[in-house]
């Protein structure tokens, strides 16, 4: 038996009620301890003997909390938060086309983005989030939020073949893009890589490019595709093939390649994926209030293909809580296939985790609490009466818990989320630069 001067010296040891590590499948540790150092987990023991094993400064109890992973949002648009309920109830075209895209080219710059972004790294580590995909304008403002807050982040830099307000055109989106890049090769929490917006925004020859890029350089893409019926059917009639044929002639499927939405899927399409080695982002909440269609989820699963959660923006959502996102996949996936088990919660959890991980290119760092994995975690207090009584915590994290319900959250073993009060941005302020955009927006100041 190690005794005190034997014991371990650990950064931050964090005992639970339960930890659910997702990897392996269906374990449930109960009353154990995770030990971190260097920002990495060491291990996992039963709390008596991490008591024993290891010595720390900070030790930390959550007797009526799960510890699980991170959650993980492969897709966003962090700065949009500022258009939070801007020209609700209207279909997508109508929606980007007369109102998102006109505010945009008015007021998108980077004070516009990094105050955005701010507000929505804020909302998503108060929800369990602890690594986010975000695709929009100025990226290097979002890559700066990131850096400063201690958030893990993918910056997936906008590709579009017409004049935006960071870029000329595709080729110049690229060259910055490229650049920005070089600045953060590093640097061990984000990462920038390639989106090309969508199939009817980009070229052909720009997507060669970005295919060649990312083949030699092993850098992932991600991309919005198939978010409508429509679009696919616009696609065929004015070019004769589905918008994943053509990715797949131009040679940018792949499994570096991450499909935002997917919501009208043939078999073809599916044939495809599965064959490609390709990823899904579902976001069924946005799809859902743009009236977009529903992303087959289950059938992709099924079929072998990774199926990972995102939350789009804040504008089409209304929100970035990663949790109600997972329910409403398990919910919509047993009404849309008629299947009580379509999409179980388990399922649904390693979606929001190991699956987002994997389809960011990061499962050998994140998405699951094993050794050596960073110690990116959230804990989530089911001791409320709304969750009693626990019969299978896995079960209320989908169907009962929601972001609010996220206590503390950490992010390469810094604690970043507090007893509910963030240590990186201060709230207060937060509120008042959002109240502050929204005169702005409303035309009520300059």
């Amino acid at each position: 038996m190690a005794t005190a001067d034997q014991a371990q010296r650990v950064d931050t040891l964090i005992h639970a009620r339960w930890i659910i590590p997702v990897v392996p499948a269906g374990k449930l540790y109960e009353n154990c301890a995770i030990a971190i150092s260097d920002g990495r987990i060491i291990a996992i023991h039963p709390s008596a003997e991490a008591d024993r094993r290891f010595q720390s400064d900070e030790v930390i109890r959550l007797d009526r909390h799960a510890l699980i992973p991170g959650l993980v949002n492969t897709h966003t648009h962090a700065a949009m938060s500022l258009l939070r309920g801007y020209a609700d109830d209207r279909p997508l075209m109508e929606w980007l086309q007369g109102h998102i895209w006109p505010a945009e080219q008015k007021w998108v710059a980077p004070d516009f983005v990094a105050d955005g972004s701010r507000l929505a790294v804020a909302e998503m580590l108060r929800s369990g989030t602890t690594t986010f995909s975000d695709q929009y304008f100025f990226p290097e403002a979002t890559a700066m939020v990131a850096r400063e807050t201690g958030m893990r982040a993918q910056i997936a830099f906008p590709i579009i073949d017409a004049p935006t307000p960071w870029s000329r055109d595709g080729e110049d989106a690229l060259q910055k893009g490229l650049s920005l890049r070089d600045d953060y090769r590093a640097h061990e929490r984000i990462d920038v890589v390639f989106a090309p917006h969508a199939p009817y925004t980009v070229k052909d020859e720009t997507l060669e490019k970005v295919a060649v890029y990312a083949a030699e350089a092993q850098i992932p893409v991600q991309m919005h595709l198939h978010e409508t019926a429509s679009e696919v059917e616009q696609a065929v009639a004015e070019h004769g093939e589905r918008p994943i044929e053509r990715l797949h002639r131009l040679g940018l499927l792949s499994p570096q390649t991450l499909c935002v939405h997917m919501t009208a899927v043939a078999q073809r399409d599916l044939d495809l994926m599965r064959e490609s080695g390709a990823h899904v982002a579902h976001c069924p909440r946005s799809n859902l209030k743009l009236a977009s269609g529903f992303c087959p989820a289950s059938d992709l699963l099924a079929a072998g293909i990774n199926v990972a959660l995102g939350t789009d923006g804040a504008a089409s959502n209304n929100g970035l809580d990663l949790f109600a996102e997972a329910n409403t996949a398990a919910l919509l996936a047993k009404a849309t296939s008629g299947r009580a088990d379509a999409l179980p919660a388990e399922q649904a959890l390693a979606m929001a985790t190991i699956h987002g991980a994997r389809a960011l290119g990061l499962e050998d760092r994140i998405g699951s609490l094993e050794p050596g994995k960073f110690a990116d975690l959230a804990a989530i207090d089911l001791g409320g009466l709304e969750q009693q009584p626990l019969h299978d915590p896995v079960s209320q994290l989908i169907y009962t818990a929601s972001g609010h319900n996220v206590s503390d959250v950490w992010v390469a073993g810094r604690q970043l989320l507090a007893g509910r009060k963030l240590t990186t941005l201060n709230e207060d302020e937060l509120v008042q630069r959002a109240q502050g955009w929204r005169a702005r927006i409303a035309g009520l100041s300059k």
